[in-house]
């Protein structure tokens, strides 16, 4: 039977490390389908695919560069921006994977809201903004975002009408940065909806055959009420009650099969505030940047490695989490400006249950937060009693750090 995996690998993406290390644990043959070639293709031609991210129904036309692609036994996208083009190659290639339509419903807010709204599931009530001037819009505060971005980049709270047009030309000005004149004069269709207080959690999960199989619900203990919503500690175990978890799992159940997705892994993102769980977004591939190695399961394997094991068909082992807590601090970024220092590094890690700590952005980068940025800083990773304790540690531990913007 044949290991080799298609790895949709963006040149911007963080996780092209933790794939490719989890691949080799496993012993798979790799094939990289990225927008740029490597600096190794010369000594492997045949063995990368060129692809273009913003046509990924094209990318099955690439498949004739490859050698042996009839070889090719899996594909997996490692983050949001390669989730379509492994959809289309998984379907050109005949192998287990998202129907193009349900994984694009995953990539279009717009898509996503109407097909929950169809399959009754709570959701914010929402609408789409798609000219000059907003929609009539009575529900307050609301929350603005752009259809295709992640990583809270664009997404803005306003809480009365007066402040809807301004946080509207602002998230549409950071969208049209860097694309062409005539692109860029364009309004870019965005999402309003009603805010949902309370706390937020999001799952991690695989599918099956269409079946959820749950592996964590991290809660998070930063309240995230706006005006921008940069994510900051991530921790497992929940301590949600059980018939709490149930009704996330249940939720999460549904939407994936309202939206038709039937293999690979899935994230999902959940407000408490109202007495159902509230889908506020679900993307069709595992959690972003490091933040996968808060997640230690008994039997030693990755969250990678799982996801490759699935793709490939093979048998997985419990995904049952290690005892104990741990978590996960996506480092925030101060101010916009260019980095200059990072700090106190070693007080941060000398902070008891603190793993880890990872600058992942160089010094001399310029850098903003949400809701311009689509970056961290860097990861911090902690462990501890239960998820409380080590949020304690990383909170602790980034107090430590001292950043130097100009």
């Amino acid at each position: 039977m044949s290991r080799r995996v298609l790895l949709v690998l963006p040149t911007s993406t963080y996780r092209a490390s933790a794939f490719l290390a989890a691949a080799r644990r496993l012993g798979l043959e790799v094939v990289v389908a990225s927008e740029e070639p490597s600096t190794l293709r010369s000594l492997h031609p045949g063995g990368e695919l060129l692809i273009d991210l913003s046509h990924p129904e094209l990318a099955p036309d690439r498949l004739v560069e490859l050698q042996e692609a009839e070889e090719i036994a899996a594909v997996v996208a490692a983050d949001e921006s390669g989730v379509l083009v492994a959809a289309h190659l998984a379907w050109a290639l005949q192998l287990p994977g998202n129907p193009p339509a349900a994984a694009a419903a995953t990539r279009d807010k717009a898509r996503l809201r109407d097909r929950l709204r169809l399959a009754q599931i709570a959701q914010p009530r929402w609408a789409i903004w798609a000219h000059e001037d907003p929609p009539a819009w009575e529900l307050f505060p609301a929350v603005l975002k752009p259809l295709d971005q992640a990583a809270s980049r664009g997404v803005v709270r306003a809480n009365a009408p007066v402040e809807l047009p301004p946080a509207g030309a602002r998230v549409r000005r950071l969208l049209a940065a860097g694309c062409g004149p005539e692109r860029a004069a364009v309004p870019r269709p965005l999402l309003v909806e009603e805010f949902v207080p309370g706390p937020e959690v999001a799952v991690e999960a695989l599918i099956s055959g269409g079946n959820l199989i749950p592996l964590a619900i991290y809660d998070k203990p930063d309240p995230l009420d706006g005006p921008y919503f940069e994510e900051t500690i991530y921790t497992v175990p929940t301590v949600l009650p059980p018939a709490r978890q149930e009704a996330v799992r249940q939720t999460v159940a549904a939407a994936v099969g309202a939206l038709g997705l039937t293999t690979g892994p899935v994230h999902a993102e959940l407000r408490l505030g109202w007495d159902d769980p509230v889908l506020i977004d679900l993307a069709s591939r595992s959690i972003g940047g490091h933040c996968s190695s808060v997640l230690h399961f008994r039997q030693g394997q990755t969250l990678e490695e799982l996801i490759l094991l699935q793709a490939l068909g093979e048998p997985l082992p419990d995904p049952e989490l290690e005892a104990g807590g741990a978590g996960v601090m996506m480092l925030p970024i101060p101010r916009a400006g260019r980095l200059l220092e990072v700090s106190g590094q070693e007080g941060a890690l000398a902070v008891p249950g603190v793993e880890s700590l990872e600058i992942a952005v160089p010094l001399g980068t310029s850098i903003a937060p949400p809701p311009e940025g689509d970056r961290y800083l860097g990861f911090m990773f902690a462990r501890g009693t239960d998820g409380p304790d080590a949020a304690r540690a990383l909170r602790l531990a980034h107090s430590q750090l001292r950043f130097e913007i100009d």
